[in-house]
């Protein structure tokens, strides 16, 4: 199996109510993607950041290899939730991709 582990930051220019519904929607977009996508095991995104954060959204999923991950990565309804709720928004994006077994 494939850890994918995703941190984002909203741009500064969002702040409360405007901020929030960002964050609302990247995690109602990225969680609705279960069972869309094969090999998509296990997607939580995580929008509640302690104030000693310094991040504001992050993505926890599990593929079931590499190869399923490239599909995930391509496939058209997370395109779409990248490109209409996610890219428009963040300034940072870090990203780290692991096996576990």
């Amino acid at each position: 199996m494939v850890k994918h582990i995703i941190l984002w930051s909203i741009k500064e220019e969002y702040q409360g109510e405007e901020k929030e519904a960002i964050k609302k929607g990247i995690k109602e977009g990225l969680e609705g993607l279960m069972g869309k996508v094969p090999g998509l095991l296990e997607v939580h995104v995580y929008t509640e950041a302690l104030p000693s954060s310094n991040m504001d959204v992050m993505l926890t999923s599990t593929c079931e290899n590499q190869e399923a991950l490239k599909v995930y990565a391509n496939h058209e309804d997370h395109v779409k939730v990248a490109n209409e709720k996610i890219k428009p928004f963040v300034s940072s994006r870090n990203c780290m991709d692991f096996e576990v077994s």
